[in-house]
């Protein structure tokens, strides 16, 4: 039997923050859209967000609505502004949402749901939230940069979900950076050894080379925050805080060319910017453009606090992790290591059909919102 589907109201929520005022222009940092049933108050609302991504109008918020549930699509003052993130203010500004939600939207049971980039993101939001409630600091490791004390006091939520989601910022952009970059400054140099479309090197790739990639990757994100710390400290010495600096070559995880590699339903020869050889030498790709302290706090190894594991470790509430099988980005072993970190006893894994956003199939976002209302309907009061 069908659930019943109910007309849908908007709501527009616009919202100061503890560290950001509204802007001179009249723009709040914080705004969003409070999606419910038309004349209801949900007891349970789910809120997603994204590092930089407008979620406002999130592909399931209205989804979730019909089935009666409240959805909050939130953006922190970096929609659109990747460029300079920074992980403290950003889960300042997303605990902002959470207590309009219990404060004023009158729900009671608040589901993260971490979709896509904002899986990391608010693994981080939780695991910082019940730091905060048991009286841990956490970790900052950004040169110069003050703890802020609004970390202290963040309202953990009740439920996690994952939808679709990456391990985390600085592995996802370790996986897809090009190791062949000789030169940061030269968007074309080629080492011709570590070139993932040199068919010299395939596809399909040989184990040896693949273990050759992935280590050229890795070493690719140490040098360059390596670079940013002695940067940061050049800086410093005539009086500067910051600068911002390009990226290139973002697009070249071997899986992408490569369809033996974490095997799945995705379209081989394809990423989300297109035709991964094209897309790769392109003006665009995630961390294309950011600044050294923007580097340290998401895209590092090293330093970012946007690392995946060591939050999802601390989420102890009733957990769901949903992957499609034709996701061009997220792969099976991505969903598999989310399950495995997190901390929760009651966690379960669904993989479903369809691609990164769910366009594919024509019911698929249907479907999976029925999923997570069903899950709901057995955990939420």
């Amino acid at each position: 039997m069908e659930p019943l589907k109910r007309e849908i109201a908007h709501r527009f929520v616009s919202l100061a923050s503890p560290t950001a005022a509204r802007n001179g222009a009249g723009f709040h940092p914080c705004q969003g859209l409070y999606h419910t049933p038309k004349g209801a108050r949900p007891r349970t609302a789910l809120i997603a967000t994204h590092y930089n991504v407008d979620f406002s109008e999130h592909y399931l918020a209205d989804e979730m609505a019909a089935l009666g549930f409240g959805f909050l699509g939130w953006n922190t003052r970096f929609r659109g502004a990747e460029t300079y993130f920074l992980l403290d203010h950003a889960l300042i500004d997303i605990a902002v949402g959470i207590r309009w939600l219990r404060e004023e939207a009158g729900v009671e049971q608040v589901v993260l749901l971490g979709n896509s980039g904002g899986g990391s993101l608010l693994a981080a939001y939780q695991s910082h939230a019940r730091a905060g409630e048991l009286g841990e600091a956490p970790t900052h490791r950004i040169p110069g940069w003050p703890r802020l004390p609004q970390l202290d006091d963040l309202p953990a939520a009740d439920l996690y979900i994952s939808l679709n989601a990456h391990p985390g910022r600085p592995e996802v952009l370790t996986a897809w950076m090009d190791p062949s970059v000789v030169d940061e400054s030269d968007a074309f140099s080629v080492d011709p050894a570590l070139d993932m479309f040199d068919p010299a090197n395939g596809p399909p790739y040989a184990p040896e080379f693949v273990l050759r990639y992935r280590a050229g990757q890795v070493a690719r994100n140490h040098r360059i925050s390596a670079w940013a710390r002695a940067e940061l400290e050049n800086l410093a010495s005539r009086g500067y805080s910051d600068r911002v600096f390009t990226l290139p070559r973002t697009w070249a995880d071997l899986r992408f060319m490569d369809g033996t590699l974490d095997p799945s339903d995705r379209p081989i020869g394809s990423c989300y910017a297109g035709k991964p050889a094209r897309a790769n030498f392109g003006p665009f790709g995630i961390g294309y453009s950011c600044t050294l302290r923007t580097w340290l706090s998401m895209w590092s190894l090293d330093d970012s606090g946007c690392c995946g594991a060591p939050h999802l470790e601390r989420i102890f509430e009733p957990s769901l992790v949903i992957q499609s099988r034709g996701d061009t980005g997220v792969f099976p072993s991505d969903a598999e290591a989310i399950f495995a970190s997190l901390g929760a006893r009651d966690k379960r894994l669904d993989w479903v059909d369809g691609d990164h956003y769910l366009q594919q199939p024509e019911d698929a976002r249907a479907a999976v919102a029925l999923r997570i209302a069903e899950w709901l309907g057995a955990r939420a009061g």
